[in-house]
């Protein structure tokens, strides 16, 4: 993906938090990796600051974020593989995200991405629920205008926030811990449009200690498999 213009700063807005006072790792991951061609890998070495000019910084093979000249997160191109699982259908990750655990307890309720307290149009509610004994989670999601471009595409940030927090509900919930995003790889593979129906799926690919790894992928009706990602999650006690 080529890029005209270079931002020289990265400010993160409120309404794209994820802890209430952090930006949402996949929101933050894919404006960062906007900077990068490709295939990106961005690595959050602390919680992304809101409202605040965070500044982009090129280095060799990729860029930097920077807050006051402490390293936020780093993004560089990378390649991986992934099986896909079996295309999903859009009606049963509906009737599966009735059973999104984050609507009995969520550590993050007002989070960008998965916050049940968020309004249409506002976050992006996607609620995942299990389609399997063995882990798979699936979320229905319709992108709304807002999140598109003059096109009527959904911009490359709101994709990479749509593939982040699913994986964080495919493994079981860790005891009196929160979970954070540590590193996000994306590829990008087809547009979506706004409006348009989708389903992202998410499942474990194994943990260690307090890490845990993920695979998430978004389906579009229309278009197939569109983006597929790998995240790592790191136990936060609270």
């Amino acid at each position: 993906m080529s890029h005209v213009t270079i931002e020289n700063t990265i400010r993160i807005d409120r309404r794209f938090q994820g802890p209430p006072d952090s930006g949402n790792g996949g929101y933050v991951a894919g404006r960062l990796a906007a900077f990068v061609d490709g295939t990106v890998r961005v690595r959050l070495h602390r919680p992304p600051p809101l409202e605040t000019e965070l500044e982009v910084r090129r280095i060799e093979a990729g860029v930097r974020l920077l807050n006051d000249g402490v390293i936020v997160a780093e993004a560089r191109s990378t390649r991986f593989c992934l099986e896909l699982p079996a295309e999903p259908d859009f009606e049963a990750a509906e009737r599966a995200a009735r059973d999104y655990r984050g609507f009995h307890k969520h550590w993050f309720p007002r989070c960008f991405v998965c916050g049940p307290e968020r309004d249409p149009g506002d976050g992006l509610r996607i609620f995942s629920g299990p389609i399997s004994k063995r882990g798979t989670i699936v979320a229905p999601w319709v992108p709304d205008a807002s999140l598109g471009d003059e096109a009527g595409r959904v911009r490359s940030e709101f994709l990479w926030s749509a593939l982040d927090c699913p994986g964080a509900f495919s493994f079981p919930e860790p005891s009196g811990s929160a979970v954070l995003l540590g590193e996000q790889s994306v590829e990008l593979r087809a547009p979506v449009e706004v409006n348009e129906r989708c389903v992202i799926v998410g499942w474990q690919l194994s943990d260690e200690g307090r890490k845990h790894f993920t695979a998430t992928a978004l389906h579009s009706e229309a278009r197939g498999w569109c983006a597929v990602g790998l995240a790592t999650w790191l136990e936060i006690a609270r």
